[in-house]
């Protein structure tokens, strides 16, 4: 049942040739996989998938093949949403499922491309959860599911699924010291999935929820004794601004405010922060417990959505 919603991709990037008087090349970038979202014609993949890609190539599980246009993407979440002009009855949408209540042990299905072997399925269970994932821009995906599901280059971007074929996670990464399948995979959370893409298909683009701090380094706190984020200084106009969060003192190099909790949950580094924002989301209200001076204080703050700011 699954099956006819995992699409094969195919991107495809521009080459100049060294003669000028000759058109660019078009040749072909990488495969990936993705699924289908709605019958609309949206797309989910990775967002590594198509990164500098110049055009895709969506080719759907009856083998007709799709010019596909970029609808938005995430890098912080490696997800992106393609569209393609595809009737809605060829287009058979993946039913949506939960990943807060996953349990390790439990079986789970992969359904891909890899090596560009179409419609492949492969079989395992959750061997971990709540892991965290580096994005190729420095930050982190969290709540990461891993498996020991087959999962080989091609398989990027499409489904795994619980054992009612409901999608639970977007296959994104393996570890593995030669590049094929080690039995350690990993998938993005469907939760994730189901916060990111209704917005990258509304305004194609996600809200970044922020406070407007800049934070020290995590290998500074270590090397200072301190657990939890570092203020170095407030951007101004701005939440943390506004709510009178203090930085660094640029004359003495006193420490500041440091952010040991988020609504009363810990806080030891910069990822579990940017992760209680992302829970409650631009707009909200949000707690944060503070080390100051010799104390605690307490700042209630509304979280902005700062890639909107100047």
């Amino acid at each position: 049942n699954a099956s006819p919603s995992v699409v094969h991709i195919t991107t495809m990037k521009v080459v100049r040739r060294r003669d000028p008087r000759l058109e660019p090349l078009e040749i072909p970038e990488g495969t990936g996989s993705g699924f289908i979202w709605d019958t609309s014609g949206h797309v989910v993949t990775n967002y590594h998938v198509i990164r500098n890609a110049h055009q895709a190539r969506v080719t759907l599980a009856d083998n007709t093949s799709w010019q596909a246009r970029l609808v938005g993407y995430e890098a912080d979440k490696d997800l992106a949403v393609l569209k393609i002009e595809a009737p809605p009855d060829q287009l058979h949408a993946l039913p949506i499922g939960t990943s807060d209540d996953l349990q390790i042990g439990q079986k789970v299905f992969a359904i891909g491309n890899p090596f560009g072997l179409d419609q492949t399925l492969t079989t395992g269970v959750i061997s971990a959860l709540k892991l965290r994932l580096p994005t190729s821009n420095g930050r982190e995906i969290s709540n990461v599911i891993q498996t020991d599901a087959a999962i080989n280059p091609g398989n990027s971007g499409g489904p795994l699924l619980d054992s009612a074929g409901r999608l639970i996670g977007v296959n994104t990464a393996i570890y593995s010291p030669s590049g094929s399948n080690a039995g350690i995979g990993f998938a993005i959370p469907v939760d994730a999935v189901n916060r990111v893409v209704p917005e990258l298909i509304r305004a194609g683009r996600v809200p970044t929820p922020g406070i407007g701090i800049v934070s020290a380094d995590e290998p500074v706190a270590s090397r200072l004794g301190v657990e939890g984020v570092i203020v170095v200084r407030t951007v101004p106009n701005t939440p943390a601004d506004r709510a009178g969060l203090r930085g660094i003192d640029r004359k003495s190099g006193a420490l500041g405010d440091v952010i040991i909790a988020a609504n009363g949950n810990p806080v030891r580094r910069l990822a579990d922060l940017t992760e209680q924002l992302e829970q409650k989301g631009v707009g909200q209200a949000i707690e944060l417990t503070v080390k100051r001076d010799a104390g605690t204080t307490t700042v209630s703050l509304v979280i902005a959505d700062i890639g909107r700011m100047p």
